[in-house]
């Protein structure tokens, strides 16, 4: 008979302990030490072991004859865009996001197209009863859609239903922290219990072939709940990210196996459910504040989508003794860069002000190509002059101050030209990628220096900047010169 095994495991890395502590050592968080049971996670159960040899199998070359996995697309654009072409057979996915983002509505709305286009699709909740699920799809108006639906925690009862006539062709576990499987000895939502229940049913989907989504809980961080095994056992991760405060959501795949994993899918949040957004630019664009300094289109690219997005920046002199950064939807280390390099090459001197970075709308943005977009607003808003608003920005900015080229030039052109832009400010030495059917006035910089001073020239004082005891009225920055901030000592 095994001796039981007792050991102290994080609930939110999942690495184990011989004795309790405050803090995990590996993680860093507090207070996330739970006493577990850890013989049937580091004993073979009696019904799975055997004292047979293992059988033959025959290996196969590199060279040969291989078919694509086939797909059953899901009826929504946006979400076989981000899993590359629709659900694999026996394919695993794991979907995380904040609670209330709707991820249960997006799976709901999947569900129920595939269930109405003939296909046999089951929706397991361990967090709702049958009834709760009912309501939302009434008003969501998919109430007649036939979705097969359960309320059910136990593993092992979930796959014998399933096993029982036609195969699913796609299941939904909401969510894998409400699962619990006979074996192991741990409560339901423990690191042991999540990692059991997890290899049970993606044993179940590579041997039946029906297509699993399961519904993962994230932390105050983000990132999906429970021990990262999970994320390496399952064929895909996609994270619904968005604000609540907010209309529209993101669909981002962190891993693929049988798909890209920098595509993105745009939902809108409506009454009546997720609706898809083909054309996520004029989303983002929708609500622009034209003449406002500090702000500045970026063309971006998501995968093989191209994004025009607006950059806001907001430039306030501090009353701290060590200025605010903040971003949001930005990396906060390219905006350290980007200042820095304005200081040490542009002469504008930032040290004295609380620098706020802003990506409208809710999305977060990956690319180094917005390097120059974030500068441009974070000049205008310095010196207050308003940027040309049917001009778009895209270029990354070295340390030396040069601005280097990006790829894909020009379906970022195609996309601003689409969407009604005249102009676009890009790298000199991207001119040559260009056609002559760009459509778009092109204003190359082959540095940084050139598009602050051209920024700089145009750029008005503002009324809290005149006349104070430490700036005096007459070194205020004048129009149509460059202010005396940006002249670096001894020009």
């Amino acid at each position: 008979m095994a001796k039981n095994t007792l050991s102290f495991v994080c609930q939110n890395c999942g690495a184990a302990y011989n004795r309790w502590q405050g803090k995990c050592d590996s993680c860093g968080e507090w207070n996330t030490l739970a006493e577990e049971d850890t013989t049937g996670a580091t004993t073979m159960p009696v019904s799975i072991r055997s004292k047979r040899k293992g059988r033959l199998f025959t290996l196969e070359s590199l060279t040969g004859k291989s078919n694509d996995a086939p797909r059953l697309p899901s009826g929504m654009a946006e979400l076989d865009r981000v899993t590359g072409g629709g659900f694999v057979r026996g394919s695993v996915l794991l979907v995380g996001g904040d609670p209330g983002i709707g991820k249960s509505t997006l799976l709901t709305q999947a569900t129920s197209l595939l269930a109405r286009a003939g296909h046999r699709a089951v929706y397991i909740s361990g967090e709702e009863a049958v009834a709760q699920v009912r309501l939302r799809a009434e008003r969501l108006g998919l109430a007649d859609a036939p979705v097969q639906l359960a309320s059910e925690t136990s593993v092992e009862d979930i796959v014998s239903t399933l096993s029982e006539g036609a195969v699913p062709r796609l299941i939904v576990i909401d969510s894998i922290q409400t699962m619990w499987t006979d074996t192991v000895e741990s409560a339901p939502g423990t690191v042991t219990q999540v990692r059991a229940s997890a290899q049970a049913l993606i044993r179940f989907a590579k041997k039946s072939g029906a297509a699993i989504i399961l519904v993962g809980h994230v932390t105050k961080d983000g990132q999906i709940a429970g021990p990262r095994v999970v994320e390496h056992m399952v064929d895909a991760v996609l994270s619904f990210e968005g604000e609540g405060s907010q209309q529209f959501r993101i669909l981002r795949a962190v891993k693929n196996r049988f798909g890209p994993t920098d595509e993105i899918g745009v939902f809108e949040m409506t009454g009546l459910g997720l609706r898809e957004v083909s054309n996520p630019s004029e989303l983002f664009l929708s609500e622009r504040d034209l003449g406002s300094p500090g702000t500045a289109v970026f063309a971006g690219i998501e995968g093989t989508r191209p994004v025009l997005v607006e950059l806001q920046a907001l430039v306030a002199q501090t009353s701290l003794g060590t200025p605010r950064r903040a971003v949001v939807g930005w990396d906060p280390s390219r905006l350290s860069m980007v200042l820095a390099v304005l200081e040490a090459h542009c002469g504008v001197k930032l040290s004295g002000y609380d620098v706020y970075l802003n990506v409208a709308g809710g999305l977060r943005i990956q690319e180094p190509a917005a390097d120059l977009a974030a500068a441009a607003a974070l000049v205008s808003s310095l010196v207050n002059a308003p940027l040309p608003t049917d001009a778009v920005y895209f270029g990354e900015i070295s340390l030396s101050g040069a601005v280097r080229p990006v790829a894909q030039t020009s379906a970022r052109l195609k996309e601003a030209a689409k969407l009604g832009f005249g102009r676009a400010v890009l790298p000199e030495s991207a001119r040559g990628e260009v056609g002559g059917d760009a459509g778009l006035v092109l204003n190359s910089v082959g540095g940084l220096t050139s598009l602050v001073a051209d920024i700089a020239a145009r750029g008005t004082p503002k009324g809290n900047r005149q006349g104070t005891a430490d700036e005096p009225r007459e070194d205020a920055p004048e129009k149509n010169a460059t202010p005396a901030r940006f002249r670096r000592e001894g020009r």
